[in-house]
């Protein structure tokens, strides 16, 4: 389990295809420092295991189901990508719960400045538009994200200067993908609700 706060942007320093799935290193000196085989770590917003450290830099492993489902296939060497340790025991819950699980993948319409931040509009595939409403929360790229307005296929969120200078938003730019997990809270009130009827 995660919060959608990023705790350190990382380096994309090899993929490598190995026994089916593909080996993902990262140059993270902070989370390297204190990760460990076994552990979670949201890359992108997509749970991964920790599988290796070697000084500076952690390896996780991406099978098929993952690469599919998510933007893992556009990642590059030096690529850019969000960071969060999973939510232990006792730490503050300041996002809002996310699992790292992504939903599917969403692209970029607009990035443009606005009053006090950043207005991010994207675009949502069909299947996902029912759990998004006004105000609620989403998280998009492993960000954790108050949905300011949507309507149809597209939402859009305000991002303040300290979110954006704290995340790879700020390289970002129309038509690239994103990942998307919905609150999970709406698709447990859909399941009940489904099977109360």
């Amino acid at each position: 389990m995660f919060t959608g706060l990023i705790r350190e942007i990382g380096r994309i320093r090899g993929l490598a295809p190995r026994r089916g799935v593909v080996r993902l290193d990262i140059d993270a000196p902070k989370l390297a420092a204190v990760a460990n085989i076994g552990e979670s770590i949201a890359v992108n917003g997509i749970c991964l295991t920790v599988t290796g450290v070697k000084g500076r830099v952690f390896s996780v492993e991406a099978a098929t189901e993952t690469r599919r489902l998510t933007t893992f296939e556009s990642w590059r060497r030096g690529g850019l990508v969000h960071l969060e340790p999973a939510l232990r025991a006792g730490d503050a819950l300041d996002g809002h719960l996310v699992q790292g699980h992504a939903d599917g993948v969403g692209k970029i319409k607009s990035f443009q400045d606005v009053e006090n931040g950043k207005e991010l509009e994207v675009q949502v595939p069909k299947s996902l538009q029912k759990y998004v409403v006004n105000k609620g929360s989403i998280a998009i790229n492993g960000v954790s994200l108050t949905v300011n307005k949507a309507e149809g296929d597209i939402i859009s969120v305000r991002m303040i200067p300290h979110t954006v200078d704290g995340t790879t938003f700020k390289v970002k730019k129309a038509g690239d993908p994103v990942n998307l997990e919905v609150d999970i809270i709406g698709k447990y009130v859909e399941k009940l609700h489904f099977l109360g009827s």
